[in-house]
């Protein structure tokens, strides 16, 4: 082997140790990011549990600077901007902090597409953020993410019954705004809201929402299914009887839904009062 040979073995040689000295540096870099990582995370945690959101918010941000492979930090973190939202209040700050959760439970997502607490938490923020002041935008989306959890886990009770109870306040929405709109045109003839809706108007409504109607109690009776005494979802079933009942035309028809409707709410009262009843479960 000749000088020259050896002289570019012995620099390549050279850099291959400065590579491994290099590589060994930022491997141990990143794991002590990791563990500070998780350090946070934890203190975080604590701060989260003893109300100090501020504190808590802060120390989830290093967190996911430190490591943002650690999903914990950022569902945290937007548990806490969730957790801070005000429903209805009109300020830009409560306003931030509901967006700001969505985004963070969004970039799990980017992460994790099937992470389920994510998915339930931009939910639920986009139904508080839906009500005042009320955005049906806001509750369709809110909806579309309960049907995605529906689709990755199919025998969870809870998707369906939200996805009830965001059909159910569409429609209730929609009634009262139909029947508010035909008094204000026909003052002599105005319908009160237990009264059967002209025609006119009820077929506007089975247009608009009948099949959410439909839906809406479909979703819950499999709610039901999956949890018998689920009296929530009753509760949300009965009221969607009583959507239901002014969409048919004979007065008959519109006094079975409304018996079935009432049927429900005897059946909720009865699991209720059974609860009370019920001893305690030992711990």
């Amino acid at each position: 082997m000749n000088r020259k040979t050896r002289r570019w073995l012995a620099g390549c040689a050279g850099l291959v140790v400065i590579l491994l000295v290099s590589l060994g540096t930022a491997g141990c870099a990143n794991i002590v990011n990791k563990l500070k990582a998780r350090d946070k995370l934890n203190k975080g945690v604590n701060a989260y549990k003893s109300a100090k959101f501020e504190d808590a918010i802060n120390l989830f941000q290093e967190s996911k600077q430190l490591d943002p492979e650690l999903l914990n930090a950022r569902l945290y973190l937007a548990t806490a901007y969730a957790s801070q939202y005000i429903p209805g209040a009109p300020s830009e700050e409560n306003q931030a902090r509901g967006e700001n959760a969505i985004k963070e439970f969004k970039d799990v997502l980017g992460i994790d597409a099937q992470n389920l607490s994510a998915i339930d938490g931009i939910g639920s923020i986009l139904f508080q953020m839906g009500g005042t002041p009320y955005s049906p935008e806001k509750f369709e989306e809110s909806r579309s993410y309960h049907m995605k959890h529906i689709e990755i886990s199919p025998n969870d009770p809870e998707p369906y019954y939200w996805v009830g109870v965001i059909n159910w306040t569409l429609a209730y929405r929609g009634n009262r705004e139909l029947r508010a709109e035909y008094n204000r045109n026909s003052p002599r003839r105005t319908v009160k809201d237990d009264e059967p809706m002209p025609d006119p108007v009820r077929e506007q409504f089975v247009e608009k929402y009948g099949a959410t109607i439909e839906s809406g109690i479909q979703r819950l009776d499999k709610a039901i299914e999956l949890r018998p005494d689920y009296d929530d979802a009753m509760a949300y079933l009965n009221l969607l009887y009583r959507q239901k009942a002014d969409m048919v035309t004979s007065a008959e028809e519109r006094e079975t839904l409304l018996t079935r409707a009432d049927e429900i709410v005897e059946k909720v009262k009865e699991i209720k009062n059974r609860r009370l009843t019920e001893p305690a479960p030992k711990t």
